[in-house]
């Protein structure tokens, strides 16, 4: 049977999913198309139960929460107490600062509470018809950005702490709950136009910008460098209003001079270098020595440019 690399990840950490939802082992329930996460305990479990689920290592365990009241009661400091769990500092001080009645912590109080707020059974602030959800579907119509409406609220609301919303929150109601939030025609009103999100890269993980290998700036001969030779060139492309047309030019190293070609239709790779091979031909072989551009898409048919000239 052949099944999805991602499919069987999932089964191997015991997740569950059905439909558009996921039910994890520590009884979360995230349904990705709403997204809402629910806490959702089988029939069988006790209340014990959910608050000793397996959690994430950098949620605190009710084991650690006993450490930190017992230690605290010994008079030990925050930093002491932190590096006896091997957590930060930080840790510790927002645990207690957040989880203390009347200056006393209680660790299973504590845990209770802390495993309460956990379920998130509630639809985004966005999704809730009022003054907030006019506010930013008005703002994206004129085409602000989140951050934009975001930062606008602070300042017009400053005493209303209904009237915030975090550019994640506004993100997510345009692109996941376009149907129960946000109308689906205030999602085109997002500068960029896209009807997904587009998903960042780490760079590690990028894939070459050209099918091609680059030789890189660092692995030019030394006399381009100290520009004692002539025939050495660097290159780049002016691209005019709309991107209706472009100028590819070429400026000589040692001399600056400077030669010029025209893209009256368009600046792909392809009319870039069907410009620029017969803009080299014109030149004695004597100062064909070497041509630096940036990584531009117009050069990602560079290799044909080179064996060409």
């Amino acid at each position: 049977m052949c099944v999805n690399e991602r499919t069987a990840r999932d089964w191997d950490r015991g997740v569950r999913k059905s439909h558009d939802a996921r039910t994890y082992p520590d009884g979360r329930r995230v349904d990705y198309k709403s997204g809402v996460t629910t806490f959702v305990a089988p029939a069988s479990s006790s209340p014990l139960t959910i608050l000793e689920a397996v959690l994430h290592p950098r949620f605190l365990t009710i084991v650690e929460r006993e450490t930190i009241a017992d230690l605290r009661r010994q008079g030990m400091s925050l930093r002491a107490i932190g590096r006896e769990l091997g957590r930060p500092a930080s840790t510790i001080k927002r645990e207690i600062d957040a989880r203390s009645v009347d200056g006393v912590y209680r660790p299973h109080a504590a845990h209770r509470a802390w495993a309460g707020s956990r379920a998130r059974p509630k639809s985004s602030k966005l999704a809730r018809r009022g003054r907030l959800r006019d506010y930013v579907a008005g703002k994206l119509q004129l085409q602000w950005s989140p951050e934009q409406i975001r930062n606008s609220l602070i300042k017009e609301f400053p005493d209303d702490e209904g009237m915030r919303v975090s550019t994640e929150t506004i993100y997510q109601a345009i692109y996941v709950q376009a149907r129960g939030g946000l109308r689906r025609e205030v999602a085109d009103a997002l500068r960029t136009g896209r009807t997904r999100r587009k998903p960042h890269t780490h760079p590690d993980q990028r894939s070459s910008r050209f099918v091609d290998g680059m030789i890189m700036i660092s692995d030019r001969p030394a006399e381009v460098e100290d520009r004692a030779v002539p025939g050495h060139w660097e290159g780049d492309l002016i691209v005019g209003t709309r991107s209706e047309s472009a100028i590819v030019t070429l400026v000589e190293r040692t001399t600056r001079y400077v030669m010029l070609g025209y893209l009256p239709g368009g600046h792909t790779a392809e009319e870039v270098r069907d410009v620029l091979v017969p803009l080299i031909g014109t030149l004695p072989e004597h100062l064909r020595g070497s041509l630096t551009w940036d990584q531009g898409c117009e050069m990602a048919s560079h290799k044909q440019f080179s064996v060409a000239t």
